[in-house]
């Protein structure tokens, strides 16, 4: 099942099931949150609002809509937290992100966070902070969504808290991380983590290891691997995550990117006002945003 949070001539946000091109309201929930917190219950709901809405729209155009009336919001725009990240996740990123004499692998997840208000949604524009940096950078990455409340959680239980995956970009100002000497400011500037389009509910991904993943800018193909490439997958990602700390339904976790991101090239690339920048992950979807263009970019 895909869900997805929505805005509608009425307003919103609004959560939905995406179905082909038809979305079908899924109601008495306010949003995604709401949602992912009341359980498998919710999930069935889910299900009969999608199947009747479906059905009644087949008999008489009521029920559901057509995906192209709306706009498609971040799955969760407003997450409670901080989204938890994971670096050097992908030995070849490692490779490309250090000098050879330092590229070993970590022995343990790289841990950092993005602010709530750095998430966005398919096709929204990434803002473009030219007075602040002028390296930013893609990451095409495999979101986690947490699905219920868990502490020292073990690794063999782990994708049983996962309520479902999503596609994100980890945009990065590269010349921010060495200035800061750390990740946090050079990765959360205000709407650089792109997330969506939907949420792909936990049971329809039967090993979230053996996905291709891909980005591309501008119709370029810049990344391309598969999770199974990661160092830490997503089980042991969640164990170390959760190790003397609470995970809460709605925590969204980015899983690292493999190699081909713009600081890595030679020379560097990086993205300019104007760019399209698509990550795309099988079974999961596609999620596309430009670059906004200022009046004066810098």
């Amino acid at each position: 099942m895909r869900l997805v949070t929505y805005a509608a001539q009425d307003g919103g946000p609004h959560v939905g099931v995406l179905s082909g091109d038809l979305v079908a309201s899924v109601e008495p929930f306010g949003d995604m949150l709401e949602l992912i917190r009341a359980g498998g219950s919710a999930l069935d709901v889910a299900r009969r609002a999608a199947r009747d809405g479906l059905s009644a729209f087949a008999a008489s155009g009521a029920g559901a809509f057509s995906a192209a009336r709306v706009r498609l919001l971040a799955p969760i725009p407003h997450p409670q937290r901080n989204v938890v990240c994971v670096g050097l996740n992908y030995a070849e990123h490692v490779a490309e992100s250090k000098s050879a004499a330092d590229a070993t692998l970590p022995q343990h997840p790289v841990f950092f966070t993005k602010p709530p208000q750095s998430v966005i949604g398919p096709d929204d524009a990434i803002p473009w902070h030219g007075h602040v940096s002028t390296a930013i950078d893609w990451e095409a990455e495999l979101a986690v969504i947490i699905g219920r409340e868990g502490r020292d959680i073990d690794e063999a239980d782990a994708l049983d808290y996962v309520f479902g995956y999503t596609c994100a970009n980890d945009v990065t100002a590269r010349d921010l991380q060495p200035r800061h000497q750390q990740w946090y400011k050079g990765k959360g500037l205000d709407g650089f983590c792109p997330l969506g389009p939907a949420i792909i509910t936990r049971d329809e991904i039967d090993d979230p290891q053996q996905l291709e993943i891909a980005l591309r800018v501008n119709g370029v193909e810049k990344q391309r691997s598969n999770t199974r490439h990661m160092i830490f997958p997503v089980a042991n990602l969640i164990a170390a995550w959760s190790a003397g700390m609470t995970l809460l339904p709605g925590d969204i976790l980015l899983t690292g990117t493999p190699s081909g991101v713009g600081i890595g090239r030679t020379p560097p690339e990086f993205l300019r006002p104007g760019d399209t920048v698509e990550v795309e992950i099988e079974r999961i979807g596609l999620l596309r945003n430009t670059v906004a263009t200022p009046a004066n970019p810098k």
